[in-house]
């Protein structure tokens, strides 16, 4: 495959950067972004291609002497189907057995896809995770009962309120806030038994396992800035739900 059946060089830049875009958004690793970017240029002709990836901009140039271009990302989630399916075209890409017009065309296709399940559906997902974790913590049935509903409308209450007001932190600190003082109504009223179990069970929907994961992958692979921001993002919504479940502990002790 040669260049004139790749595509122009702005061409290919941007076939690099839909795939890194694509894959920075849906909660890939930053290493990972940075390998498919490079593998891909390389396989259309630039084997001197560079990229440098942060959690919310990415650096792309196909040469030393080239300036580079800069994508920003400016919103991003979990949807690692999406993840797989840019490795996938990377690595058809990779062996010849796509050119890059079908791979720039299933790019878009992903881009455009929506994977991530109605809102209804991951309200009622956090709500059984609420009240299983409330058991696997030793929390009786009475407990897991409460933290059904309590999981259920604090990560409701996170959704629709970074929706609302596009601040994370707000949102979390608001949902931990909500789950905590249902936490203890609930107990008050006699429908459950134990606060702290309920309170717990109920704010792991909210817990950045992913985030966390990926800061601590990512300062093992070098990529220090990413993992510090990651794990900086990841201590802030940890500080939310503290600070949110110990307003209502102070408040009704």
């Amino acid at each position: 495959m040669n260049n004139a059946e790749s595509g122009t060089t702005y061409e290919i830049i941007d076939l690099c950067l839909l795939a890194g875009k694509i894959m920075l958004q849906n909660g890939a690793e930053t290493y990972r972004v940075e390998d498919t970017m490079t593998r891909m240029a390389a396989s259309l002709g630039f084997p001197g291609a560079h990229s440098y990836v942060t959690p919310t901009v990415i650096l792309f140039t196909t040469s030393r002497t080239e300036q580079p271009k800069l994508f920003r990302i400016a919103e991003r989630t979990t949807d690692l189907q999406k993840v797989a399916e840019v490795n996938d075209i990377s690595r058809r890409l990779s062996q010849r057995q796509i050119t890059s017009a079908q791979a720039r065309e299933r790019l878009a296709q992903v881009d455009d896809a929506a994977h991530a399940y109605p809102v209804w559906l991951q309200i009622m997902a956090a709500a059984m995770a609420g009240g299983c974790f409330t058991m696997m913590f030793k929390g009786g049935f009475q407990d897991a009962l409460p933290a059904l509903l309590v999981s259920g409308l604090g990560y409701a209450s996170a959704t629709y309120l970074q929706r609302l007001v596009q601040i994370k932190f707000f949102a979390e600190l608001t949902a931990s806030f909500l789950i905590g003082l249902l936490a203890y109504l609930f107990v008050q009223a006699g429908i459950g038994k134990e606060t702290d179990k309920i309170i717990i069970g109920s704010v792991m929907p909210l817990v950045p396992g992913l985030l966390i994961t990926n800061a601590v992958r990512d300062l093992m692979a070098g990529h220090l800035i990413s993992g510090l921001s990651k794990g900086a993002e990841a201590f802030l919504t940890a500080f939310a739900i503290g600070t949110g479940i110990g307003l209502v502990l102070s408040f009704v002790s």
